[in-house]
């Protein structure tokens, strides 16, 4: 058995390894004291998915990037162009000119159980091309990202990552991607996480397509808040939580009038709305635009307004 498990192991990385890059990046930053612009270089894995040279890495691995550099596990050496990037889900593509590489597969993550083989490849503390094994602990795990959104659909895995496995694959027996390596727990051991393929895949194609992803907002500053069973119980509500309005900011494409600072959402479209993260989910890219109902409590009584969401306008 630990035969068969060793041949699975080496014969993934045998098949995957060429696909896997390390990435080198430039950033100059002025030194509080002297004043004076220094270099330095942060490091992370990637992996290629198109033979044309289209690359997933993690967007924290590039960010506030001078220049990205790109080597793969023969030497060459290449600069890369950053093709777009989503912080909410910490997913970034860029893109070396260069043809008839190797690439990897994504498969759907929707059909991982816990238990399946997890074989991690990067490039942790610029120690290139180094594989860890494990196994696949959880599925729908959610993962707060740089933002403050919190990433759905997220994978555990005991499958060792350390500083620069960030953007690295993460395989399965058959050396087809089903996450990709984002995140380690502090102070844990074997608590590691991945953005899984299925999101990635989406987040990716919307990257290469639009150079961005497209989300909604209602201009408004919000915060969670307890509901009393009274009011539950006098509104019919089917949450015990709603979200505060405690900022109202209007801007191109979104008309807010009918919301007043106070207000506490508990629908969308007739969807409970239970937190922030959860009103986060609806405002997607089929609301920017559209009239949609939402459902609030004004003077702890529940009535329905109309809004229209307009884009997030990201730099």
């Amino acid at each position: 058995m630990l035969d068969a498990y060793s041949s699975t192991v080496t014969g993934v990385v045998r098949s995957a390894a060429q696909a896997v890059v390390h990435i080198k990046v430039l950033k100059r930053i002025q030194e509080p004291r002297t004043k004076k612009i220094v270099e330095q270089f942060a490091f992370g894995s990637g992996f290629v998915i198109s033979s044309d040279g289209y690359i997933i890495t993690n967007n924290h691995v590039i960010e506030s990037y001078d220049s990205v550099r790109v080597i793969f596990g023969d030497g060459q050496e290449f600069t890369a162009t950053l093709i777009g990037t989503d912080p909410s889900t910490e997913i970034a593509v860029i893109k070396v000119y260069h043809n008839e590489l190797y690439t990897l597969q994504l498969v759907d993550s929707g059909l991982l159980e816990p238990g399946q083989i997890a074989i991690a490849i990067g490039n942790p503390m610029g120690l290139h091309h180094t594989v860890t094994a494990g196994v696949v602990s959880a599925t729908g795990r959610s993962l707060r990202a740089s933002n403050g959104r919190l990433i759905d659909d997220v994978i555990q895995t005991d499958a060792a990552m350390n500083p620069g496995s960030s953007g690295g694959p993460l395989l399965n027996s058959e050396g087809k991607v089903i996450g990709v390596n984002t995140a380690v727990l502090s102070g844990a051991q074997g608590l590691c996480f991945a953005v899984s393929s299925n999101l990635t895949a989406y987040i990716a194609g919307q990257l290469i397509l639009k150079g961005k992803v497209r989300r909604a907002q209602l201009g408004v500053a919000a915060q969670p808040v307890n509901l009393t069973q009274r009011i539950i119980e006098a509104n019919q509500l089917k949450t015990k939580t709603g979200v505060y309005v405690y900022e109202i900011n209007s801007s191109a494409g979104i008309n807010n009038s009918q919301i007043k600072e106070g207000d506490i959402i508990v629908e969308f479209e007739g969807y409970p709305v239970s937190s922030v993260d959860n009103l986060h989910k609806f405002l997607n890219e089929n609301v920017i635009g559209v009239k949609i109902s939402l459902g609030i409590l004004r003077n702890y009584r529940k009535q329905f307004i109309s809004v229209i969401p307009g884009e997030i306008d990201l730099p």
